[in-house]
């Protein structure tokens, strides 16, 4: 995020595309209804679903799956065309408008509707609510990034935020909502292919040299590869061994027919997890690890606060912590790793990591500190691009739409989309050993009321829903709250996985796949 969340109160106007906010991230979806309800906060939610969040809005409008480009640009259309932007803070701190501008005056009302299925008036009431906001905050989460135009559809948001002038003020942004606890901890720590820690790229001379230097070892100067490039790999032959940690493919990677075969294919799986998951069953070697309850370190959460973590519990059997697990593993393969606390790593991040130069373990205590802290007397950065961006011009671009990778088509005539409820987390692992979260919500599959009668199917009956990759058979919910057209299915559920129905295509630049649109036929089961 941009932003923080404390700054979510002096928000004039909050627009929510892409994100069920109450059920995947609900602290910040309690703060966004409480600034709504008691701070005349007007609220935008823009999704295929009416998401609960969605009945504290001020408009609601449902778009079709994989169209956010369009509809962005129908937004920025209509405000540039009633002078809603802020000219003096395009002028001085972006380049690109008249790009952005150009490609943007295509996209009329009346064009944006044959493409989103978003009404033209509509269309122009989010488009004059937001525009003419004195600051106003944008919220994103998957359901902008899991599509093969995922690139597009962020650096879209990023144009809508500073054609009115709201990245670098507090209670504005560009605010993505990360999908899982301390995902942005390690991609600041480089757990992606491209990065060192602090997002230092492989392929800087002068960023590997440090680091050589740092660690008394040759560094590789290719970039390596994306989770969805390794399995492709595995299965081609090309990459003999992995190592996963903390993460189920099997249950949350798109197609897993082929996930499995490509993991079958493996001369060597290691699985470094709390419990025995679907992953795990196709391991050669488990490495037990410890819960966040049982061990001491730092998080880093979705707004870039780091947080200390202080160890509670004793750790059962034999499990250890991560990076008690992976040191042994390092020494016992011939290097000479010596850290004795998890102090000790930070002490390294903290020389290493400019962003992280001032987050010393003594000074993260009850509160924590947001980077960029480079210094010991740095105070921390509750919002990002104060008065310049750290490229110096903000970037503008105009991004054509292009349409989801995999359409409806006679064969498979309606859309799945895929995500998250409230009662159930990723793909159950932790939230599924509670019998009473079982009980709250289990598998089903969201169809609209018109969809429902076309099939013959009532409320808890049995659908099945197939694609061109496998299919699955769940409990239909039958609701007003998901158009005709479309069905939602969670993926929380290895007995109705969803992922066995989902697209692997990937957006070219990220590699991120393309959950959130495929092509299905549905039939009472």
């Amino acid at each position: 995020m941009t932003n923080d969340i404390p700054g979510i109160k002096s928000s004039d106007v909050i627009l929510i595309i892409g994100s069920d906010t109450t059920s995947a991230h609900p602290v910040i979806g309690s703060r966004i209804k409480y600034v709504v309800r008691h701070q005349n906060v007007k609220l935008i939610v823009i999704d295929p679903k009416k998401i609960d969040i969605a009945d504290y809005a001020t408009i609601y409008a449902r778009q079709r799956c994989g169209s956010d480009v369009a509809v962005l640009n129908g937004i920025m259309h209509l405000i540039i065309k009633n002078n809603w932007y802020d000219k003096e803070y395009v002028e001085e701190r972006c380049e690109g408008f008249e790009d952005l501008k150009k490609v943007v005056s295509e996209y009329t009302p009346q064009k944006v509707e044959k493409l989103s299925g978003i009404p033209e008036k509509q269309l122009q009431e989010i488009a004059q609510l937001f525009g003419t906001a004195p600051t106003a905050s944008l919220y994103y989460a998957m359901g902008i990034t899991q599509h093969t135009t995922g690139t597009d559809n962020v650096w879209s948001t990023a144009n809508l935020q500073m054609l009115c002038g709201n990245l670098g003020k507090e209670g504005g942004g560009v605010n993505p909502l990360r999908g899982q606890c301390n995902v942005q901890g390690a991609c600041d720590m480089g757990a992606l292919p491209n990065v060192y820690p602090g997002y230092q790229k492989v392929i800087d001379e002068t960023a590997r040299q440090k680091f050589e230097k740092a660690w008394g070892k040759k560094l590789p100067e290719k970039v390596g590869l994306t989770v969805t490039e390794m399995l492709k790999a595995a299965d081609e032959g090309k990459v003999k061994a992995l190592y996963i940690m903390g993460e189920n493919p099997v249950l949350s990677d798109p197609d897993i027919n082929h996930v499995r075969k490509s993991l079958e294919k493996l001369d060597l799986l290691v699985v470094q997890d709390i419990f025995m998951t679907e992953t795990a069953e196709f391991a050669d070697v488990v490495f037990p690890a410890s819960s966040f309850a049982e061990k001491d370190g730092l998080y880093t959460n979705t707004e870039r606060r780091v947080q200390r973590l202080r160890k509670a519990v004793k750790s059962p059997g034999k499990s250890k912590e991560d990076w008690v697990i992976l040191q042994k593993l390092a020494n016992a393969m011939g290097s000479d790793w010596n850290y004795k606390t998890a102090c000790d790593i930070q002490d390294e991040i903290c020389s290493l990591t400019p962003q992280y130069g001032g987050i010393t373990w003594d000074r993260v205590d009850e509160e924590g500190l947001q980077w960029p802290c480079p210094t010991k007397e740095h105070p921390g950065t509750p919002f990002l691009h104060k008065g310049k961006f750290a490229r110096g011009k903000g970037l503008m671009k105009g991004i054509e739409f292009k349409e989801p990778n995999e359409l409806p088509c006679k064969e498979y005539p309606i859309t799945l989309t895929t995500g998250r409820v409230l009662q159930q987390f990723h793909t159950g692992t932790m939230s599924r050993k509670s019998q009473g979260l079982n009980n709250l919500a289990g598998p089903m599959v969201m169809i609209s009321v018109q969809d429902a009668e076309t099939i013959g199917v009532s409320n808890g009956e049995k659908v099945k829903v197939i694609s061109r990759r496998g299919e699955i058979e769940a409990p239909a919910f039958v609701t007003k709250r998901i158009g005709k057209g479309t069905v939602f299915v969670p993926f929380h559920y290895r007995e109705a996985a969803a992922n066995l129905l989902t697209n692997p295509a990937v957006d070219p630049v990220s590699k991120i796949p393309e959950y959130k649109v495929c092509a299905v036929k549905i039939a009472k089961a």
